[in-house]
């Protein structure tokens, strides 16, 4: 096969450098399927890595990119043949193995999972690690007995990926949406996606009570840190809060207090670590009942390879807003 482009991180003198690198495939990871690429994303995670801001990388040389959306060239596995739509995300994709900016990738075979029929490869990767994390953060909410009648509904970290499918999501699922957000200029979209109030981060006390009066029936908290704690405080009983960001930080100042006495439950959420067991249900209810009303509005830029540098300098700085597909070989 001929060279082609891949977005690839090095450690050159100690130092984190990503750059567009002609490789062939005996360069990529070994797995048992081949992809050519059509479509990936940039999650939070993406900026981290490829930069070095986050000790995400393990591996060096390694190609970044935690989605892939292709069309299966070679495959050692069975089920998987020539012509096949796929797509693969979380797992060790651009941090343990060749990841998804790349003209070609290749992947364990227990990684891929087949493209919804009703989905096509781009709407695949519009929804992608975000999309997918929103939908796992609520499966793991109506697993702990989350309706919407238990009360509002926040979702903090309103404006990234994961914050926009949580409202898109649990709007369509009838949740009255409370959208947290410091970022008062995307209060429109953020109505648009289908929250019904705007709640500014700036105006919430960080440094409550123990416990604080009982004003939501559960959360999305994309954020961590104190805002994760305020959430403990000020949920109703037996609300959820689904923990799967830290944004605001890691570390979490909070009692026993709303868990023993309101019985609050923290849910952990890892896409990357979620069970493959999970994946292709997951991805069929992305494409029927949990499929996002508002990808047109979610989606707000698309770039090439080679307009991966600017963007994470953007999302680094908090400078971006809602989702960015990566165009390689479309569609």
């Amino acid at each position: 096969m001929t060279e082609f482009q891949a977005f690839r991180v090095v450690k050159e003198d100690n130092q984190l450098i990503g750059r567009i690198e002609s490789l062939t495939v005996d360069d990529l990871s070994q797995g048992d399927v081949l992809i050519k690429t059509a479509y990936s994303s940039v999650n939070y995670k993406d900026a981290l890595a490829a930069t070095g801001k986050g000790k995400i990388i393990r591996n060096f040389p390694c190609i970044a990119g935690i989605d892939v959306a292709g069309t299966v060239v070679e495959s050692t596995d069975k089920r998987f043949k020539e012509g096949d739509s796929v797509l693969a995300t979380g797992y060790d994709l651009g941090t343990g193995h060749d990841g998804g900016y790349s003209e070609y990738t290749r992947v364990p075979a227990e990684w891929v999972v087949f493209l919804p029929d009703s989905m096509s490869l781009f709407e695949s990767m519009a929804i992608g690690t975000a999309g997918f994390t929103a939908a796992l953060c609520v499966q793991r909410l109506e697993q702990n007995g989350q309706i919407p009648e238990m009360g509002p509904f926040v979702v903090t970290g309103a404006t990234g990926g994961v914050g926009n499918f949580a409202i898109d999501i649990m709007s369509s699922l009838g949740y009255e949406v409370v959208a947290v957000t410091g970022k008062q200029e995307s209060n429109q979209l953020l109505i648009d996606l289908g929250a019904e109030h705007i709640l500014d981060r700036h105006n919430i006390k960080m440094d409550g009570p123990p416990m604080e009066k009982g004003e939501w029936g559960g959360a999305i908290d994309n954020v961590g840190g104190d805002i994760l704690a305020w959430l403990t405080r000020t949920t109703k009983s037996w609300g959820n809060i689904a923990s799967v960001g830290l944004a605001g930080g890691s570390q979490l100042n909070t009692t026993v207090m709303p868990f023993i006495l309101r019985g609050v439950s923290i849910l952990g959420i890892t896409s990357s670590g979620c069970p493959t067991a999970y994946r292709q249900p997951l991805w069929e209810r992305l494409a029927t009942d949990l499929a996002p009303k508002h990808l047109d509005k979610i989606v707000t830029n698309t770039i090439d390879l080679e307009g991966l540098p600017d963007t994470f300098k953007k999302m680094l700085a908090g400078e971006t807003t809602g989702r960015t597909v990566v165009e390689i070989n479309p569609d």
